[in-house]
């Protein structure tokens, strides 16, 4: 059992009056702050609460198309330049973007 199902168990028990916990310390049991457990208490309330985040299985807005990735390593293999360069002079995306990149792809040599 996660944590928010426990949380929302124990609101559960307390709406029905079969506890004596109140909900600063049924937010100290679970690690969850005062505020989020009166939110779920809400939530138990309307029959609203979800286990399941929002964003599961969703594909990430900022994701880098393959065209783009095959455009990066093609550029990066004819420059001559040091990966801090590189990123400035690419500058579209992150440096740990690129870098990461460009380390799974074993263009970059690593340090030990």
């Amino acid at each position: 059992m996660n944590k928010k199902e426990e949380a929302v168990k124990l609101i559960k028990t307390k709406i029905k009056k079969e506890t004596f916990l109140t909900y600063k310390e049924i937010a100290q049991i679970t690690g969850y702050h005062p505020k989020y457990i009166l939110k779920l208490k809400k939530e138990v309330l309307d029959g609203t609460v979800s286990f399941v985040h929002g964003n599961t299985n969703r594909v990430p807005a900022n994701i880098m198309s393959e065209e783009e990735r095959h455009k990066i390593i093609e550029l990066y293999k004819k420059s001559n330049v040091s990966i801090r360069k590189f990123c400035k002079f690419y500058n579209s995306r992150s440096y740990s973007c690129i870098y990461n990149l460009l380390r799974k792809e074993g263009l970059l040599k690593s340090v030990k």
